[in-house]
C-alpha cells in the first residue's frame, strides 16, 4: 500500500491578500477522537477516528458552514445521490489530509487547519482494496461528538455527518424602519355600482344635459346675433319689404276655421300621442305581458301592445281620410297647400324673423305664414302617408303570400323609415305647441278649439273658451295614457280576438 504524508494541503485564501488556508503551522490532528482546535465563533470539528493498523487509513467528516443550513441540507441530499469524490490528499504515513479552502470568517486563515485529517463514513471511501494493500479500515466518528439536530435543516445536515452550531440566532441590530400599516389587515368594502338609466348614470345624464343645454344656448345666441345683424343691413331691409313672410291666397280661399276642423284637430292629437307611446313600447318591449290573435287565424299572434298600436293606426287613418275629404270639399286645402312659388322666399323671411326674435305678425284666422304652410303641407301630405305605408308593411296585416310584392317593397326599407318619421312628428308637435303659446296662447287656442276669431284681423276673441277646451283635452289624453295598460286593454281586445298570456 502506498504511504501518505503528514502535512495538510493548503488551498486558496479566504480573503484577498491573506495567506492560503489552513495556516502552515497547523499540525495534523491525531487519530484519537479528540476535537480539532477551536475556531472562534464556529463549531468545533470532530477529530479523526483511530487509523486501521493494517492500512493506516483515517477518514473524518468534512465540516460545513453552520450559517448555511439550507444549502448544507441540499448538499447533503446531493451527496447521498451522487457518487463520492475524494476530498483529501494521501500522505506518506497512510493518513488522508484534507484539502484547505476559504476562511470561515473574513480575516481568518484558510479552513480546515493545516494537517487536519478526515474520518468519513464508509460511503466516502472506495469499496475495494487500495492498490498495494489487502484491505481498508474505516473509522466511524463517535456519536457523542455531534450535537442533536434542532431543526429540519439541522437534522438533514447531521445525517450527512456535518457538525451543526446550535443555539438561537442573534437578533437584528438595525432598527425597524418599515411597518405593515392599516392596509395590511383592513380591507375596505368595494364601492357600490351607481344605478344607470340606459347607458349612463344620473350624474352623467345631468352632465350631458348641462353641457348640451349650455352649448345649444350659446349656438342660439350666436344665431340670433348673426340674423339680427343681417336684417339690419340695407339688403336685409329690402328683402323683408319684398317678402314679408306670407303671400296672398286665392280670392276663393275661405276665411276662419269651421267647427269640424277643431274636432278633427283634437282627435288627431289624441291618437298621435297614444300612437307614439305604443310605438315606443313595441320597440323596447322584450317580453310582452299578453298576446292577441284573431279568431280566424291563430297563427297571426302579436303582442297586446302591438295590437293596440295597430288599432290606433287604423283609427288615425280613418280620421285622416275624413280630414282630407272635408279639407278639399270646403276649400280649406288652399290654406295648407302652396299655390305660388313665392312660398319659398317668404318661408325664408319668416324663418329669419323667428330666429331674430322679431316674429312675423300672426293672422292665422285669415292666412298662415309661408313657413307654417310648408310645415303643415309636409306633415299632412308627406309624413302621414309615409307613416301609414311603412307601418302597414311592418304590421301583421301585410299579406304573407305576396312574394313579389314583398320582394319589391322590402321590410328593411320600412324599418329604416318608420322610426325617423315618428321622430319628425315628435319634433313637429313640440315646435307647434311652443309657437302656439309663444305667439298668443288665448287667441290661437280660440282659433283651433273654439273656432272663434275676427275677419279683419284687427281684434281677436281673447276669452278663455279655447283654453278650457284645450285643458280638458289634455286631461283626457293623460287619462288615456295612464289607462293604456294590459289590465284595461285586454277586455277590449277580447271583443275582436283571443287574448292569452303566451
Amino acid at each position: 500500500m502506498a504511504t501518505y504524508g503528514s502535512t495538510l494541503r493548503r488551498g486558496l485564501p479566504r480573503r484577498p491578500g491573506d495567506d492560503p488556508w489552513p495556516p502552515a503551522d497547523v499540525a495534523p490532528a491525531k487519530a484519537s477522537g479528540v476535537l480539532a482546535p477551536d475556531v472562534p465563533g464556529h463549531a468545533r470539528l470532530p477529530a479523526a477516528a483511530p487509523a486501521d493498523d493494517a492500512t493506516g487509513v483515517v477518514v473524518v467528516s468534512v465540516p460545513h458552514e453552520p450559517d448555511s443550513l439550507s444549502s448544507g441540507a441540499t448538499r447533503a441530499a446531493s451527496a447521498r445521490s451522487a457518487p463520492p469524490t475524494p476530498v483529501s490528499t494521501p500522505a506518506s504515513d497512510g493518513r488522508l489530509l484534507l484539502r484547505r479552502g476559504l476562511p470561515r470568517v473574513p480575516g481568518d486563515d484558510s479552513w480546515p487547519p493545516s494537517g487536519t485529517v478526515s474520518g468519513a463514513s464508509a460511503e466516502h471511501q472506495p469499496s475495494g482494496p487500495v492498490a498495494g494493500q489487502a484491505s481498508s479500515s474505516i473509522a466511524e466518528p463517535a456519536p457523542e461528538t455531534f450535537p442533536a439536530p434542532t431543526t429540519v435543516a439541522d437534522a438533514a445536515i447531521g445525517a450527512a455527518g456535518v457538525a451543526v452550531a446550535s443555539g438561537p440566532r442573534p437578533p437584528l441590530t438595525a432598527p425597524r424602519t418599515v411597518w405593515p400599516g392599516r392596509a395590511a389587515t383592513h380591507r375596505p368594502a368595494p364601492p357600490r355600482e351607481p344605478k344607470r338609466l340606459g347607458p349612463f348614470t344620473r350624474g352623467q345624464w345631468l352632465g350631458i344635459v348641462a353641457v348640451g343645454g349650455g352649448g345649444l344656448l350659446f349656438a342660439a345666441a350666436m344665431a340670433v346675433l348673426l340674423v339680427r345683424v343681417l336684417l339690419s343691413m340695407p339688403f336685409g331691409q329690402d328683402f323683408l319689404a319684398a317678402y314679408p313672410g306670407e303671400y296672398h291666397l286665392p280670392e276663393r280661399a275661405p276665411v276662419g276655421f269651421p267647427a269640424w276642423l277643431g274636432w278633427q284637430h283634437f282627435f288627431n292629437v289624441f291618437l298621435m300621442v297614444l300612437i307614439i307611446r305604443s310605438g315606443l313600447r313595441v320597440r323596447t318591449e322584450k317580453r310582452p305581458e299578453a298576446y292577441w290573435a284573431p279568431r280566424r287565424d291563430e297563427t297571426r299572434k302579436v303582442s297586446l301592445t302591438a295590437w293596440f298600436h295597430q288599432s290606433l293606426d287604423a283609427l288615425w287613418l280613418i280620421n285622416g281620410a275624413v280630414f282630407i275629404v272635408l279639407l278639399f270639399v270646403t276649400g280649406q286645402w288652399m290654406r295648407v297647400v302652396p299655390t305660388s312659388w313665392e312660398v319659398f322666399p317668404n318661408a325664408l323671411s319668416a324663418l329669419m324673423q323667428y330666429v331674430s326674435l322679431d316674429w312675423p305678425t300672426e293672422n292665422g284666422w285669415v292666412n298662415y305664414n309661408s313657413l307654417q304652410q310648408i310645415a303643415y303641407f309636409t306633415t299632412i301630405f308627406i309624413a302621414a302617408p309615409l307613416a301609414a305605408l311603412t307601418g302597414f308593411r311592418l304590421s301583421s296585416l301585410w299579406p304573407r303570400n305576396a312574394t313579389r310584392l314583398s320582394t319589391a317593397y322590402r321590410i328593411e326599407w320600412s324599418r329604416a323609415l318608420h322610426f325617423p318619421v315618428m321622430l319628425y312628428f315628435v319634433v313637429f308637435i313640440v315646435v307647434h305647441v311652443s309657437l302656439v303659446f309663444a305667439t298668443g296662447a288665448l287667441r290661437n287656442l280660440n282659433h283651433m278649439y273654439a273656432a272663434q276669431g275676427s275677419v279683419d284681423g284687427a281684434q281677436y276673441a281673447e276669452n278663455w273658451t279655447g283654453f278650457w277646451l284645450f285643458a280638458g283635452s289634455i286631461v283626457f289624453i293623460a287619462a288615456a295614457w295612464v289607462a293604456a295598460r294590459p289590465l284595461v286593454l285586454a277586455p277590449i281586445a277580447r271583443l275582436f280576438g283571443n287574448v292569452s298570456s303566451r
